[in-house]
């Protein structure tokens, strides 16, 4: 049985089984990447709640793992060469484990880097610039009298959608026929915009037909179902 007691993060969050991937997470369009990943792949991992809340972000033991006090993190016991490995980003981790599997990531090497295009495609704008939506429309933000945050981050928001619209043309998923991290990376996010931040009227969202039809596809996957959801919020 692996011992993780060297990991500080294990002192505030106790492995149960240290076998097992340890994920630190919440159920966010970041979080749930993790989760739904280690759904599809089958692997056997342990959830551990970090609750914003009570700021376990800024704590000492996640910060001894992720120094930048963000989800999700993981620990595996079972890294490269048979030792702990601790990584932090979401786009680090699925790829990381989707190298691990051989799964959920084109084998061909022109595909695999077409991907890994599309993974920090999402990384560098969808996420950050969804979430500057989110924060202008629905929290603190929507109480600025200055308006235009909000328009520049509608305008690249659906710029952005109009991207994946056209790349989604004729295609089942990001990469074809292959359900990839790219998409694990994605529809989080997109779901989340319309969802979550109410934003779909905002950025006109029924024109982007493609999307909504693999965003469909993508919620309607078992593993995503559950992945959504983990960790369970107490």
């Amino acid at each position: 049985m692996p011992d993780l007691s060297a990991f500080a993060i294990t002192h505030k969050w106790p492995a149960r089984h240290p076998d097992r991937i340890q994920l630190y997470s919440l159920p966010t369009p970041n979080g749930v990447k993790v989760s739904v990943a280690l759904e599809e792949l089958g692997l056997p991992y342990e959830p551990h709640l970090v609750s914003f809340d009570t700021n376990d972000q800024t704590s000492p033991e996640f910060l001894s793992l992720n120094p930048n006090n963000k989800i999700p993190a993981i620990l595996d016991p079972d890294g490269p060469g048979g030792q702990p490995l601790a990584l932090f980003e979401s786009g680090a981790i699925l790829l990381y484990l989707a190298d691990k599997t051989g799964q959920l990531i084109p084998q061909d090497a022109a595909a695999r880097y077409e991907t890994i295009q599309w993974l920090m495609w999402q990384m560098g704008g969808v996420g950050p610039m969804f979430g500057q939506l989110g924060f202008f429309h629905k929290f603190a933000g929507k109480d600025f009298e200055d308006k235009r945050p909000l328009g520049r981050y509608v305008a690249e928001s659906k710029r952005l959608l109009g991207v994946l619209n056209q790349r989604l043309a004729g295609r089942a998923w990001v990469m074809g026929e292959q359900y990839t991290i790219a998409d694990i990376a994605i529809f989080p996010w997109v779901r989340n915009l319309v969802g979550f931040y109410g934003a779909g009227a905002l950025v006109e969202f029924g024109q982007f037909t493609e999307v909504q039809r693999v965003l469909d596809a993508f919620v309607a996957r078992p593993a995503v179902q559950r992945g959504l959801v983990i960790p369970a919020r107490d």
